[in-house]
């Protein structure tokens, strides 16, 4: 199959893969873009059957961001506008489902707010018992809660979860000095700690998941899931991407030994 890496193992047993909203549709543009998410569906399927547990946690900005959305008007309330973006990333999580099945990649979809007509509720004993049948899990809705975004809720669902890493999607090759879009002569770095990452502010993740993650000792990698059969070489450990932690990082040779 294209992009599948050959040889070797899974440098990691159980992982959390954050998507952004913007994922899920052209660059600068909205909505959902079929091309976008079969991408994505492709890249996840296959990191299924090299046999990872794999959960997702999805955003919503491509359809609508509460933030920007109360920023805008007077009208609206912030908690509320914040719930309309969590319902948001429900509406990417049911495309995502759709365009995994139809490569007989078994999934379930779950969310924190209630909607059993077309969503399971999150349950952390049910999300377990799904991945360890080898179902891919799409969380959706965040926490469920206002004011939190959904990289706080990746963080949160992979210490619950026991993932042995988030894997943080971007459309960038990592974390770089400067905005590479930008600035040509940014450098990439290739490993950082949390704290360096607080410290110089770097835009990674929100300032509460990173710490979320630095006092759980729970690594994230940073890398272009854009470039086809990335997603699959980070769970490989090939050399991809920032890795962000106080440990190194990880190889095949040491997959039962999780980074700190």
């Amino acid at each position: 199959m294209e992009g599948t890496m050959s040889g070797g193992s899974p440098a990691f047993r159980r992982v959390l893969l954050k998507l952004s909203g913007e994922s899920f549709c052209r660059p600068g543009g909205s909505g959902i873009g079929v091309d976008e998410v079969s991408r994505i569906a492709r890249q996840a399927s296959r990191v299924a059957s090299l046999g990872v547990e794999l959960a997702i946690v999805v955003g919503g900005g491509n359809i609508l961001r509460g933030g920007q959305l109360r920023r805008d008007n007077d009208v609206i309330k912030e908690a509320t506008a914040h719930y309309m973006g969590m319902t948001a990333t429900v509406i990417n999580g049911l495309a995502l489902q759709d365009a995994m099945e139809s490569l007989g990649c078994a999934t379930r979809l779950m969310t924190t707010i209630r909607m059993e007509e077309v969503a399971e509720p999150f349950i952390r004993r049910r999300a377990l018992s799904h991945l360890a049948k080898g179902r891919v899990i799409i969380l959706a809705a965040g926490t469920g809660s206002p004011f939190v975004t959904t990289d706080t809720a990746a963080a949160l669902r992979g210490k619950e979860l026991g993932a042995d890493v988030i894997l943080k999607a971007t459309r960038v090759d990592g974390i770089f000095s400067a905005d590479p879009e930008k600035n040509p002569h940014a450098v990439l770095y290739p490993h950082l700690t949390c704290e360096q990452v607080l410290a110089e502010q770097l835009k990674v993740m929100d300032l509460t998941a990173i710490g979320m993650c630095m006092e759980n000792r729970l690594p994230i990698l940073v890398f272009n899931f854009k470039k086809e059969g990335n997603i699959e070489r980070a769970v490989m450990g090939e050399p991809i991407g920032t890795w962000v932690s106080g440990g190194p990082r990880p190889t095949p040779a040491s997959a039962s030994a999780p980074a700190s």
